[in-house]
């Protein structure tokens, strides 16, 4: 017993390399909308779009699949980006006041997820640069940047001051031209005296350069001064003395005009003549939605065009006492007029118009917006100014995503007809235009199989993405809002009267026009859904909802008006005691209502009482649906419009289950106060614990140093029992059917388990018609249509330790997982082995354990427990190919922990395998919302609009590899020996580059690229936090927020040395 027990289990080097080919962990991709952008930039030549963000992340866009990621070292906001166009770099201006050189070069060969690559390029900050103060004066704000600008040359850049001084840079070397710089006072002394008024011209506010005379540049000031400045000669052409505070310049293609737009809600077109050095009236002013006060133009651009009339765009302007609160940009184009309402806040907006210096019109074709929340493109050559579909950077957070589910090997039948439903609905609110930002080119090939990736929303809507490449693209949207009556008619689209613009024009001014999908408002928050469950075979899918609402649909080519059949599943059973005191149900619609193609309500199934449901289960060839609350479980078949079972799991103490989510703040306290008894009661003990010093225990700690050493086993805790009666331990955790050995070991059939908040674990065989060997199949004579599905307490399991049941997973004679409905059926995948004994995996928050069947007996068990108290999460059965054998794969299970890292398990062994840092364990939505999928990838949201992909397989996982032409002049890279490693945004990432990575396609003009293999994450700050909007936080999960002094320095202490890294980055 005593050689078993401290037996060096020593490395096979066989396994070990077999673990090489199966595991590996990257981080891949970043879908979604970037988290709080900050600047905009468009490269017209190479047709790249650039965002930055308040956490000093860039990340470049084109072609759908090019993409590039950037971190400058500090996490500082990003204020303005400018490209040197076709050269594939750009600069970067932050808020401390550094400029930045950014790249895309070609670094040494590597290997990336055990695929050998010829070649990598990256995103790489190459240089960078700081204005220093002016001698003399203490402050620094008078050298603070405030605008750049690039000269159409590429060599120099003009920077605009907080203290009215001009300085040029020469590029790209970033080095400062003294000889250039232009003051304020050099500035003054050409004013006339009675403008001069011993008044400061203010902050340069905008430079921009003469459209057709490289080398001269508009200056304007604050004060509203605008100069016409020859770099050349070195001195002012033209002075145009405007008195209206100064917003922004811009010129008209000729450059016989400019428009400057200022903060009372105007704008002035002033004329450049030869003849007058001062310029006192501009040649027309106006304030498009006067005469009451207006808030400023912050922007204004003017295109022209070859009919003759110019294209005017300026955001802002809103009249300020009915609309000042509204986020606006205007396009006029002679009797045209339309004002774009968005949903939040404009953050830059540009052309993408003709630059062809020989061409006498501008042309614009299309109009980019970056909001806050979300980028919108309108195509200004299609009458109407219809908005386009983004294949990209969509806001998953249109609405709070509050739940989400992965399908692998979607059916082409299926893809096809989503594809089909998702373009009638854009068919009459977008245009069909071609993606302007196409820059790049996407090498990776077409993808081996079509995944989808579902999220639920708070508005009760369910969004289809395309989540088969680098790209997360749009593809269907579907309502459940119509099956019920609420507040706000889900009928009436606030989208359909962007169909017919005049007659807005008729009804109001400004002449609004709701554009965007960002709406974080919803009518009716019982609407929000929870679970979703779909099966890809029958097309059957299931949501459910807050308010208990169950909703059954079936995928329909046509459009369809019908009644919802509804039925009503009391879970408490007339149990005594118990009064429901949160939210009221949700009314269903009486009458028939409008669906349209795509996925159509057959059946509701309302829970009650109606609160929230915590578990989905869907069996399609059963036609069976399986629903669990905080009050118990039910089973309804849909294609009878049965129900078949109701079970209450309620705890004669739960009286926190009966008062719904508004009071989950008492629910909160007394966990926290239980939790934090339980802490002291531990450390008491252990304190107790330490003092003893008999020889028992000097053997017990030598036991304890050898077993650290020769890593025998992981430190496990003692796992204190949970008391029966603490609050919600009937909340349903999870939901599984299973043809399995449940009645004896000679005769299998259907089966339902159930697992409970408290530890509890049911299951019920059940009687389905013309399925398994029970007595339905025996009744031969007997129509199916006239038998009810019967269900029968077949067992009934309480853990020791009452931990919550996460996750049960039936496995068959090989020890495998049993294939989804319809899969052996029609020879999709191999048939279940029945010949020998089954098992059922049982996951709780404190320990794996196999059981099994029919006897369930224990088998094999890991407790997941560290010196922290590690607690599962998440749970999936993963399927993991090799990347030396074709046809070799392995049946994983895979864990999420509370402390945000990943371990994994083979099975039914319960062999730990390998264990990865995932998650930052303070991120509780980013674990809270992690799915897995079946080929070893997952997503989880690093901020509320995006998603971090990655991967654990060595085979399987997602990379974007693009190739861009540049045009860039021979010049050497500087400062290319002093890159360290990028910290991360929000320090998600461990050992991870600031760059994206890539091939080499053709050397030295086209550089290629991969997206790094662990790239960014957006900034997620605690305050930032939507804890409501990734499903149920517990207590627990707050404690596990709480981290020590110790923790935070130790912490600190591994950041500073991350930062001290180099990157090993060998630039041709």
């Amino acid at each position: 017993m005593m050689k078993f027990r401290f037996r060096r289990q020593g490395t096979d080097p066989q396994r070990e390399k077999i673990k090489q080919e199966l595991f590996a962990f990257n981080k891949t991709v970043e879908h979604g909308f970037p988290h709080q952008p900050s600047a905009l930039a468009f490269d017209p030549k190479l047709e790249l779009m650039a965002i930055g963000t308040k956490s000093g992340a860039i990340k470049v866009y084109g072609h759908p699949g090019v993409e590039f990621t950037g971190l400058h070292k500090d996490t500082t906001a990003v204020t303005q980006i400018l490209f040197l166009p076709g050269q594939g770099r750009l600069l970067s201006l932050l808020d401390d006041n550094t400029i930045h050189l950014w790249e895309l070069v070609a670094g040494a060969p590597g290997e990336m997820g055990g695929v050998k690559r010829e070649g990598v390029v990256c995103l790489q900050e190459v240089d960078s640069y700081s204005l220093p103060g002016r001698p003399g004066i203490e402050s620094c704000s008078a050298t603070r940047v405030t605008v750049l600008l690039l000269l159409r040359s590429c060599d120099l850049l003009c920077m605009g001051t907080e203290g009215g001084g001009v300085y040029f840079l020469e590029l790209p070397r970033l080095s400062l031209k003294d000889n250039q710089t232009l003051l304020q006072d050099q500035v003054t002394l050409s004013l006339p005296d009675d403008y001069r008024c011993g008044k400061s011209l203010g902050p340069v506010e905008s430079l921009q350069e003469h459209p057709q005379q490289s080398g001269k540049i508009l200056i304007g000031y604050s004060r509203g001064l605008v100069v016409l400045w020859d770099l050349s000669t070195r001195h002012t052409e033209q002075l145009f003395l405007g008195k209206q505070q100064l917003e922004s310049l811009v010129w008209e293609r000729s450059g016989n005009l400019f428009v400057s737009s200022h903060n009372d809600g105007g704008y002035s077109v002033w004329a450049v003549t030869n003849g007058n050095v001062y310029n006192h009236q501009p040649v027309s002013s106006t304030i498009p939605y006067g005469p009451f006060p207006c808030k400023a133009i912050n922007k204004i651009l003017w295109r022209t065009t070859q009919t003759g009339s110019p294209v005017l765009l300026y955001s802002g302007g809103m009249p300020r006492a009915s609309y000042g609160d509204r986020h606006c940009l205007t396009i006029q184009q002679d009797k045209d007029h339309v004002t774009f309402d968005f949903t939040s806040r404009v953050i830059d907006f540009f052309t993408v118009h003709s630059i062809d210096q020989e061409k006498e019109f501008d042309e614009p074709s299309a109009l980019v917006v970056l909001l806050e929340e979300e980028l919108v493109v309108i195509d200004l050559q299609t009458p109407g100014w219809p908005s386009m579909p983004t294949p990209y950077l969509a806001p998953l957070h249109s609405s709070a995503i509050t739940c989400s589910f992965h399908i692998s090997s979607v059916p082409p039948k299926l893809w096809e007809r989503l594809v089909n439903a998702g373009k009638a609905q854009q068919g009459r609110q977008h245009a069909h235009g071609s993606w302007p930002i196409c820059g790049g080119k996407n090498l990776a090939p077409p993808p081996k199989q079509q995944e989808l990736l579902l999220t639920g929303h708070e508005d009760g809507t369910v969004r289809f993405w395309d989540a088969s490449g680098v790209a997360l693209t749009p593809m269907y949207k579907l309502s459940t809002a119509n099956v019920f009556h609420t507040d706000c008619d889900p009928c009436d689209d606030p989208q359909d009267a962007s169909d017919d613009p005049d007659m807005q024009q008729e009804e109001e001014w400004p002449p609004f026009r709701k554009v965007g999908c960002f709406d974080p408002y919803s009518d009716d928050p019982r609407l929000g859904i929870q679970k979703i469950s779909l099966c890809k075979y029958s097309n059957k899918l299931v949501v459910a909802g807050t308010a208990g609402q169950v909703i059954v649909l079936g995928l329909s080519d046509e459009r369809s008006d019908h009644l919802v059949d509804v039925s009503v599943v009391d879970l408490l059973q007339d149990r005594e005691g118990f009064t429901w005191k949160g939210h009221d149900r949700l009314e269903p619609r009486l009458k028939p209502a409008p669906f349209p193609p795509g996925f159509q309500p057959l059946v509701l199934v309302q829970c009650l009482p109606p609160a929230s449901v915590t578990a989905v289960a869907l069996q399609a060839e059963w036609n069976l649906i399986s629903f669990g609350t905080s009050h118990g479980f039910g089973l309804f078949d849909y294609h009878r419009r049965n129900a078949v079972l109701a079970r209450c799991t309620l705890h004669p103490n739960d009286s926190l289950a009966m008062e719904g989510p508004l009071s989950r703040v008492k629910s909160l306290k007394k966990s926290l106060r239980q939790s934090f008894r339980r802490i002291r009661k531990s450390r008491v003990s252990g304190k107790k614990r330490t003092i003893t010093t008999t020889p028992t225990s000097k053997v017990q700690e030598a036991n304890a140093a050898l077993a650290e050493q020769e890593d025998v086993a992981p430190i496990q805790r003692r796992i204190e029992p949970r008391s029966a009666d603490d609050s919600l331990s009937g909340v349903v955790r999870c939901l599984c059917f299973a043809d399995t050995f449940l009645r004896d070991g000679t005769h299998h059939g259907p089966t339902l388990w159930a697992g409970t908040n408290s530890g509890s674990v049911y299951a019920y065989a059940l009687e389905v018609p013309g399925v398994g060997l029970g007595r339905a199949c025996e009744r031969g004579g007997a129509g199916e249509s006239s038998v009810c599905v019967e269900a029968l307490l077949g067992k009934e399991i309480q853990l020791m330790h009452r931990a919550p049941v996460v996750s049960i997973s039936v496995l068959d004679g090989r020890g495998k997982p049993l294939p989804d409905p319809y899969e052996a059926s029609q020879d999709l995948a191999i048939a279940p082995e029945m010949t020998n004994a089954h098992s059922v995996l049982i996951a709780s928050e404190e320990q794996l354990k196999v059981f099994s069947l029919p006897k369930v007996s224990a088998k094999t068990k890991f407790k997941l427990t560290a010196h922290e108290g590690c607690r599962v999460r998440k749970v999936a059965l993963v399927v993991f190919s090799s990347t030396a054998q074709e046809d070799y794969s392995e049946h994983t299970l895979v864990c999420l922990t509370n402390l945000g890292d990943m371990h994994l398990f083979n099975i039914p062994g319960l062999r730990p395998q390998v264990r990865y840092d995932c998650i930052r364990k303070e991120d509780i939505s980013g674990i809270a919302s992690c799915v897995f999928t079946k080929n070893g990838q997952g997503f989880y949201l690093i901020s509320p609009s995006e998603y971090e992909r990655f991967s654990l397989s060595a085979k399987v996982f997602t990379e974007a590899l693009c190739s861009v032409q540049v045009d860039r002049p021979l010049e050497p890279t500087p400062a290319s020996d002093g890159m360290t490693t990028q910290p991360q945004a929000n320090g998600t990432h461990k050992n991870q580059m600031g760059q994206a990575e890539g091939q080499t396609e053709e050397p030295p003009s086209s550089l290629s690229s991969p997206i790094l293999d662990t790239p960014l994450d957006s900034p997620l700050s605690f305050a930032d936090l939507t804890l409501d909007s990734t499903g149920e936080i517990t207590a627990e999960d707050v404690r596990d927020f709480l981290t020590t002094v110790d923790e935070a320095e130790n912490n600190l202490k591994n950041i500073k040395e991350e930062e001290g890294r180099s990157t090993g980055i060998l630039i041709n």
